[in-house]
């Protein structure tokens, strides 16, 4: 599918870097801490760097946003994570800080997680929709503002995509799936999750959110993979973090209409001095 104009307020804001569809898994595996898989859809003119070691930040690993600076989802060398997703919502505009600058604002500094989130919620009511997640050894604590909510999720497997925490949406639910089958098989192989990322099973209209970007748009945004030649699925992201801090992050790119154009897996842990 092509975009229109109409569409893209709706689809991605133009200054802030989010994830679309994410399912976490927390404390809640005998050897990794926290799994996420997830998926960042974006236009593709967007330009954007692939997961790395950040020059100006060396313990941040991650991909960047190059037009903002931000990034949509990374680790640093001691295991901590952020991500955060968009809220689409057609009726809402606001601004302030990029989305994605919370990701590095955290992953740059030495705030707790739940210290760094509740440094937040002050200005989260201003600014446009979001959800956050932050990790550390201890927690893992998400703020929403879309509607407004702190609060600190328990182990278990979670998802979100572009509504509300935990919102019934059939991708963010097939997704969580695939990672809660994954969680419970030893030594499952990564390409589970890889190919639940990938998934385009059709939606029924029955099911379909409502976000106010009509009925064809609701269907093309269902998937968790995403086609388009305009906009779509720009990477698919896993972050593996073990009970000792010592963990990976891997990431699959794509171009318009879903061609592979490149692929990075980084190991990363406290002892890392780079």
């Amino acid at each position: 599918m092509k975009i229109d104009a109409a569409l893209a307020p709706y689809c991605a804001n133009l200054h802030n870097p989010a994830m679309c569809l994410l399912a976490i898994g927390w404390m809640c595996h005998p050897r990794w801490r926290l799994v996420l898989a997830g998926n960042r859809d974006e236009f593709h003119a967007r330009p954007a760097a692939a997961i790395g070691r950040w020059t100006d930040a060396p313990a941040v690993i991650g991909g960047r946003d190059l037009r903002s600076g931000g990034s949509w989802a990374g680790v640093d060398t001691r295991g901590r994570m952020a991500v955060v997703t968009n809220v689409r919502d057609p009726q809402v505009s606001r601004s302030g800080l990029s989305r994605g600058e919370r990701v590095s604002g955290f992953l740059r500094g030495t705030a707790t997680a739940s210290a760094f989130a509740d440094s937040l919620v002050s200005t989260a009511p201003t600014q446009a929709p979001f959800n956050l997640l932050l990790a550390d050894a201890d927690a893992l604590e998400y703020l929403g503002n879309h509607p407004m909510q702190r609060r600190r999720l328990g182990p278990g497997v979670h998802g979100m995509s572009n509504g509300a925490l935990a919102a019934p949406w059939p991708k963010t639910e097939r997704l969580v799936a695939a990672l809660s089958a994954w969680m419970h098989l030893p030594d499952a192989p990564l390409d589970v999750l890889w190919r639940a990322l990938e998934d385009q099973t059709p939606v029924a209209d029955a099911a379909l959110p409502d976000t106010g970007i009509g009925l064809e748009r609701e269907r093309w945004l269902a998937t968790a993979f995403i086609r388009g030649a305009d906009y779509g699925t720009r990477a698919s992201t896993l972050i593996l973090v073990g009970h000792d801090g010592r963990g990976q992050i891997h990431e699959r790119r794509f171009g318009p209409l879903g061609v592979a154009t490149g692929a990075d897996s980084i190991q990363f842990g406290p002892a890392d001095t780079i």
